[in-house]
């Protein structure tokens, strides 16, 4: 597996260390030997929500439910095919499936519970590395459970690769699964930051403006499109800063930082319900949750490490 260099800071799911093995999981021989092999682990899911282990103590942190070849065998037939998501650093191949059936999950909420996976990155109690598991099996379950048939003919397709494809065995086409590229910034002018909001948000609460990409447009004109469009801001100097898997369903938040020209606005009125430019003492504030009337996203989004990346200067 080549080697990358972490994000920097560590944001929640983007820390997932798992070999996927790609050019392994091509074959369907290899991918068998995996399925069956007794060191392999299962983690059930139940409407994409992860089994949790409840903690042995208070304080301690909860744990993925991983289960073993022997817990799982009951529950298969009751589940739908397990998704290959890769091996770990101690050479077991891990797997997720879905549950298909209620009454297959309640001896396993003896042990623990299935657990809404933005809940559990909010609570911070997880480590990042299963956190980032979880997000790439959510997203492959999500993808799976709303792409059953073919964009093509409209027969249902088949799960191939691990999980990684569908094939059409009607006209043999071949679906891959789905990631939403979504740009979010974060521009300044001079010492200040713009931050907006949306209607129903929290009181108080304003976050970095973002946007889906679109066709034939790179991450740069994205940034510069949809600042105009929902603020009628002209920037410059677009740079990317990281990025983070959201697998709610299934995007890919691009963060970018970019220069305004001026501090003009025109808000959309559609997107935005507010948005103001906050000066950098203001943002160490609001980041120590010491501000009277701005409050920012926690460390689990993204946007909290693009504003926490300007208040350091």
């Amino acid at each position: 597996m080549p080697k990358t260099e972490s994000p920097a800071p560590a944001i929640d799911f983007a820390l997932n260390p798992l070999n996927r093995q790609g050019h392994k999981r091509q074959r369907a021989a290899w991918l068998r030997q995996q399925l069956a092999a007794e060191a392999a682990l299962f983690v059930p899911f139940w409407q994409e929500k992860p089994f949790i282990l409840a903690p042995l103590r208070n304080g301690e942190g909860r744990d993925t439910g991983w289960l073993t070849q022997a817990q799982t065998k009951p529950l298969r037939n009751a589940a739908h095919a397990p998704l290959f998501l890769g091996i770990n650093r101690n050479a077991k191949p891990l797997f997720a499936f879905e549950l298909a059936d209620a009454s297959a999950c309640r001896d396993l909420q003896k042990l623990g519970a299935f657990e809404d996976l933005r809940a559990l990155a909010l609570a911070g109690d997880m480590r990042a590395a299963e956190l980032g598991i979880l997000a790439q099996a959510k997203a492959l379950l999500h993808w799976h459970r709303t792409h059953p048939h073919c964009a093509r003919c409209g027969a249902a397709t088949e799960m191939a690769e691990g999980g990684y494809k569908r094939r059409c065995p009607s006209c043999s086409a071949e679906h891959f699964p789905r990631t939403d590229p979504v740009v979010i910034m974060l521009p300044s002018f001079r010492d200040s930051c713009l931050l907006g909001r949306q209607k129903g948000w929290p009181n108080g609460m304003y976050s970095a403006l973002a946007g889906f990409v679109e066709p034939g447009e790179t991450l740069e004109a994205a940034v510069a499109r949809e600042l105009e469009e929902e603020a009628g801001l002209t920037v410059r100097a677009v740079r990317y800063r990281m990025s983070q898997p959201w697998p709610f369903p299934a995007q890919l938040m691009i963060g970018c930082t970019a220069e305004a020209e001026s501090r003009a606005l025109q808000l959309d009125g559609v997107e935005l319900e507010d948005a103001r430019w906050v000066k950098r003492a203001e943002i160490v504030q609001a980041l120590a949750g010491n501000h009277p009337s701005l409050a920012v996203p926690p460390p689990m989004a993204i946007a909290h490490h693009l504003i926490r990346h300007f208040a350091e200067g």
